[in-house]
């Protein structure tokens, strides 16, 4: 069939194959490792690899980058640690954890807070909206306007 396919058809076939061996499962735990541990925790911790018992989904041992300390806290929290994930998951994915001590792969970047509008700014996302019938949608799309004029503009390239 060449016509449109539902993206639910096509991010696993896509994801799989970019997650090898490592399945969709240690996917969506590395998207979504900050929200399962913890904003400070994901800074200084990073899910390494998953490995399920041979021919099972289930009971998995989870292996995680720690350095120094906090490896130490890993240790100390690994039952409410988890039980967060099979929780995020909604089945005994996890039965253990195993630490790795070594640095995080990835490095978090810190959250920077949008910059205030100025009034022009304000009054050109207010105007450009106005003919906009929609409540909703003008609520929506003004919300937008201002998210792209308050984000942080990236600093110019040198040559």
């Amino acid at each position: 069939m060449n016509g449109p396919r539902r993206i639910g058809q096509t991010v696993p076939e896509v994801a799989g194959k970019a997650l090898g061996k490592r399945g969709l499962a240690f996917g969506s735990l590395i998207n979504d490792w900050p929200s399962i541990v913890g904003h400070q925790l994901s800074l200084r911790t990073a899910p390494d690899k998953l490995s399920f018992p041979r021919g099972k989904r289930e009971d998995a041992v989870l292996h995680i980058r720690a350095m120094g300390a906090i490896a130490l806290e890993l240790q100390h929290l690994e039952p409410q640690i988890v039980e967060r994930i099979n929780s995020f998951f909604g089945y005994r994915a996890v039965a253990k954890i195993k630490l790795i001590h070594a640095a995080p792969l990835t490095i978090q970047k810190p959250v920077v807070r949008p910059r205030d509008l100025t009034m022009d700014e304000e009054l050109s996302v207010m105007t450009t909206t106005a003919t906009v019938e929609d409540e909703e949608l003008r609520a929506t799309l003004e919300r937008f306007g201002r998210s792209l004029l308050a984000r942080p503009r990236p600093a110019p390239r040198r040559r």
